[in-house]
């Protein structure tokens, strides 16, 4: 066994285990959500009564488990639609990280990060017209 295969599979391992953390992370925080009623509250909101661009996705997020995908789009449509997309990005920066050991995305990633920023201020501006 060649040390780059050995480096490549402890990456791979780091990304397992970043993914188990954040959706065990995810999965107990939704949890608490259906127990509770209570969420995480947006501290742009609180201060000045708009919504901002991410207003909603805990809630989208919980819609989206139980495959409510009306629900979903109702609290938050931009980050519904950006969500594969977001997906996309974040494989693409995982592989290239177990790859390579660069956490640099590819170029098209990386365009694709701002056009989705890019999406998400129009949106955040939109909402609140």
């Amino acid at each position: 066994m060649s040390r780059q295969t050995d480096s490549q599979k402890q990456r791979l391992f780091k990304v397992f285990r970043l993914c188990a953390v954040l959706l065990l992370g995810g999965c107990a925080y939704a949890v608490f959500c259906r127990l509770t009623g209570f969420g995480i509250p947006c501290p742009f909101h609180k201060l000045t009564g708009l919504l901002c661009p991410g207003c909603g996705v805990s809630r989208m997020c919980l819609s989206l488990l139980r495959l409510d995908f009306a629900g979903a789009w109702q609290y938050n449509p931009m980050l519904l639609c950006l969500l594969p997309f977001g997906l996309a990005v974040a494989g693409n920066v995982a592989v290239r990280y177990v790859k390579t050991g660069s956490l640099q995305p590819d170029k098209w990633a990386n365009i694709l990060v701002w056009i989705m920023i890019a999406a998400l201020l129009i949106f955040g501006v939109a909402r609140n017209l």
